[in-house]
């Protein structure tokens, strides 16, 4: 029963709202999809006609003739109006930032207006989503509108954007003109950063030059705060560039005798019995964290191997091969 109305619905999607998955690129709202239906308002002004046409005729009143044809030339306008308030209507895909899962991935849609009217009123939201807030548009004549739209992550990797619904019912609000669009958008959804996450795994490993233990020699780098550091070995200085709005952490300086100290964020080292989706979130929690504190980390996950880097490139390279990791 549940295969059938699939295929009830794909066959309507395809011979009625003309959609047959993603539209890539730049689409228009041509006559053939934009539907027109009256409101309830719209059926309540309908049977007001109705009876003032009925007593028109029972009382032979040309002054209530002329009253009815008046009114009912004004739905007539006003129907035009409202299709002419979404045909035509150029839609493009904008852009779509990358998020962590659990946070609002965000879709920008942009509206081209290539005709000489003004189109006011046009709301937009993500069809099946209650949850997702409608925007309110207007688009100027010859002009460009963008609007963002918002739909909830819920599990990490890539996230397509639902079908886009556009609705007006400028200008009197008696009918109801929409249309289906189905963008070729997508985001990128990241694990969700584990909270209270364990440090950084900062592993000794022997210099070139020689062997010895961490001391208070040779200056290593800087690394998380961990509690009983003293006061005089905070990185004052990194510390004032990261903003506590961001997750900002204190950092302490690190000293080594002899040894040196690397960063590595491997999968397979994590224990065998630990949950997937928990060794991502705790690997997505310490990429942050080592970018935070200017740390270079290696990076192991599967066939990828990255040697010790920093910096956006090296996070975002990570944090993809997370996401998309199965």
């Amino acid at each position: 029963m549940t295969l059938q109305r699939n295929r009830i619905g794909t066959w309507i999607d395809r011979w009625l709202y003309r959609l047959a998955g993603p539209e890539a690129g730049e689409i228009m709202l041509d006559q053939r999809r934009v539907f027109i239906v009256p409101t309830g308002a719209g059926w309540g002004f309908a049977a007001m006609l109705t009876l003032l046409f009925i007593g028109s005729v029972n009382y032979n009143l040309n002054l209530g003739f002329a009253f009815t044809f008046l009114i009912a030339s004004c739905a007539v306008v006003d129907m035009h109006l409202t299709f002419r308030n979404l045909a035509y209507l150029h839609l493009a895909p904008g852009r779509a930032a990358a998020v962590f899962c659990g946070d609002t991935a965000l879709f920008e849609l942009q509206l081209i207006n290539r005709r000489k009217h003004d189109r006011y009123a046009i709301w937009l939201d993500f069809y099946g989503h209650a949850a997702a807030v409608a925007q309110a548009i207007d688009v100027a004549a010859s002009g460009t509108s963008s609007v963002t739209l918002g739909v909830a992550s819920t599990v990490r990797g890539w996230l397509p954007a639902p079908r886009v619904r556009l609705v007006t019912r400028f200008p009197l609000g008696l009918l109801r003109a929409w249309s289906y669009w189905q963008p070729d958008l997508r985001v990128l959804v990241y694990p969700h950063p584990e909270e209270n996450a364990p440090p950084l795994p900062l592993a000794a490993s022997p210099a070139a030059h020689g062997v010895g233990l961490a001391g208070n020699d040779d200056f290593a780098g800087i690394r998380p705060y961990r509690a009983g550091d003293p006061l005089q070995q905070l990185a004052w200085r990194q510390i004032a560039r990261i903003d506590p709005a961001l997750g900002g952490m204190l950092l302490t300086k690190h000293f080594e005798g002899g040894a040196a100290s690397e960063l590595v964020i491997d999968f397979a080292a994590l224990p065998r019995a630990m949950d997937l989706e928990l060794k991502l979130s705790r690997m997505t929690r310490w990429i942050l964290d080592a970018e935070a504190g200017g740390l270079a980390y290696a990076f192991r996950l599967g066939a990828l191997d990255l040697p010790p880097a920093h910096g956006p490139a090296q996070q975002a390279i990570c944090l993809q091969a997370l996401a998309e990791f199965a």
